[in-house]
């Protein structure tokens, strides 16, 4: 067992390497095996969802996307077989299976297991996605182990491993995984739909493929199209499909469970997190799995429902432990506090905005001064920005801010952030989109004032750029960066105590907007920043805010 658990390690690094886009070329002259392969993807760091296109616009076939991860684990010296004996959790969803798999992985952990965890995209550095006992692995394990994946197999051990899906399921890499021990599925929405469908049961079918036969698996109250689609698809194959019962049930009799993540909707990803550890501890054969309360088995919607049983000590502490950056996290610094949720779908910024105004209501309120309250919003791929932008109207910001997901104009020093499938020119005209979008949204509020874009200097980039806006769609609150870094300075204003960024470029307040707004940043008692609509932002502000996250 020792062996096969050790295998995990190799697999995980691989699945993360495969995402990143490791060449043959590269790989050969390193010395791996050099007997042919499948055409690699592209070096697209954050996600593999270009490579999955272009998989399904070249071969029509994204099956050939798992026979790719079967070589690549082979060429590592391992065989599909050697994973059939770990103790997985996979976990798949559109909303909140990121979360979910880290509730799931803190419980665990809280019983004195070792875990393993890997997930996708990663925010700051490519080294999060595999986590040993919630601890990215180091820099130099990294390296290490790039191109010697075999050799890392007798040095890291785990007891169990959370993996999380990266896009859909059913094709997805780490859908090699034959014999887990559990499954789960979290909310389903709309997304990546020119991937997996453009319909919720389309992408229902896709997700369900992760079940296996014989393997429990465990979703959320979804709704009855997808639900029916994931019931179908667990009776095709001899797969226990059960329902989670609502948080409030397991709480009954018990002091209410208490969450490290923000957010009513984390509730559901809690109760599915509590029953695939619970699940995993009883196919382990391990003690203290939680007692089962007094109440008959159910159905809805044809599924039955999963057992209702009294949280452990363990289990209240993982949940109450949690930490999953990027979620619904607050950053307080000073007069500025910084609400960090890289939602990306509808519902997904519809709990968004419900956390966010939450927030909003339960704040103590400033003296001496004005609040303000700022948007900054990127999104990317296929998703509607209009549809988000739309959601986003409700929390009345004083300014909404656009940039592209760079930390910084020039890409030096930033690998683990790129994106080499777009050019800087094709990122800077979505955000000015983004913007048009949102004047539009705004127009009956925004200033009949009409003012040009300032022209950039000769020979010199231009830090603020200008949607060219008919009158009508004129907003004096919308403002559009060039990076992240330019972003953040002009909301921060300085005042920040952690961000201190070098004197700002030229042309940084020469537009009217630009220069008024940051008088009233300057005076306000107090900022309360959104930053939302694509993890890869949020991960790029993070990496500006917290330093720390880069060593």
């Amino acid at each position: 067992m020792s062996r096969a658990r050790s295998h995990l390690r190799a697999a995980l690094f691989l699945a993360a390497a495969s995402a990143r886009g490791v060449t043959t070329q590269v790989a050969a002259r390193r010395g791996l095996s050099a007997w042919p392969v499948p055409q690699e993807p592209s070096m697209e760091y954050q996600t593999n969802a270009g490579y999955l296109e272009q998989v399904k616009r070249q071969r029509g076939d994204p099956q050939t996307q798992l026979e790719a991860m079967e070589l690549y684990l082979a060429r590592s010296g391992l065989q599909v077989e050697d994973l059939d004996r770990l103790n997985i959790i996979h976990v798949t969803g559109t909303k909140g299976k990121g979360s979910t798999c880290a509730f799931t992985e803190c419980i665990l952990r809280s019983y004195g297991l070792k875990t393993g965890f890997f997930s996708s995209p990663h925010l700051v550095q490519v080294r999060e996605r595999i986590r040993i006992n919630g601890q990215p692995i180091s820099p130099e394990l990294f390296t290490k182990y790039f191109w010697h994946l075999y050799h890392r197999l007798e040095e890291t051990k785990v007891d169990l491993a959370v993996v999380e899906v990266g896009i859909g399921g059913a094709y997805d890499c780490t859908n090699i995984i034959r014999k887990p021990v559990v499954c789960g599925v979290s909310s389903l929405g709309i997304d990546h739909t020119s991937l997996l469908g453009d319909t919720v049961e389309k992408i229902a079918w896709q997700k369900g493929g992760i079940f296996k036969q014989g393997v429990p698996a465990f979703t959320v109250l979804q709704p009855e199209g997808p639900l029916a689609v994931l019931r179908d698809r667990a009776q095709q194959i001899s797969c226990p499909l059960y329902l989670c019962p609502m948080l409030e049930a397991l709480e009954e009799g018990g002091p209410p469970l208490t969450l490290g993540l923000e957010g009513e909707h984390q509730r559901s990803n809690a109760a599915l997190a509590l029953q695939l550890a619970h699940c995993w501890l009883q196919r382990q054969d391990h003690h203290g799995a939680g007692e089962p309360k007094a109440s008959r088995p159910g159905l809805l919607w044809q599924l039955p429902l999963a057992p209702v049983f009294q949280p452990t000590s363990h289990m209240r502490l993982g949940l109450r432990n949690t930490e999953w950056p990027g979620r619904t996290q607050v950053l307080r610094r000073g007069p500025l506090t910084w609400y960090l949720d890289g939602a990306h779908t509808a519902s997904s910024v519809q709990a968004c905005v419900r956390w966010f105004r939450q927030a909003l209501q339960g704040r103590e309120r400033p003296s001496g001064g004005p609040e303000v309250r700022v948007l900054l919003f990127n999104a990317t791929g296929d998703r509607d920005p209009a549809a988000l932008l739309k959601l986003l109207q409700p929390c009345q910001f004083d300014y909404a801010v656009f940039c592209p997901n760079l930390t910084e104009v020039s890409s030096t020093g930033n690998a683990d952030q790129q994106n080499f499938t777009v050019t800087l020119d094709q990122v800077l005209l979505r955000c000015l989109e983004h913007q048009q979008h949102w004047n539009h949204l705004d127009e009956e509020q925004a200033s009949p004032d009409l003012w040009s874009a300032p022209s950039p200097e000769p020979g010199g980039s231009t830090s603020l750029l200008l949607a060219p806006h008919p009158p009508h769609t004129c907003s004096a609150s919308s403002l559009v960066f060039s990076c992240i870094s330019h972003a953040l300075q002009w909301i921060s204003q300085g005042r920040d105590p952690i961000f201190q960024s070098p004197s700002p470029p030229k042309g940084l307040l020469t537009h009217p907007v630009a220069h008024s707004g940051a008088g009233v940043l300057r005076e306000a008692a107090a900022i309360h920043v959104l930053v939302t609509g694509s993890l890869h932002l949020v991960g790029g502000v993070l990496k500006l805010l917290e330093p720390a996250l880069s060593q």
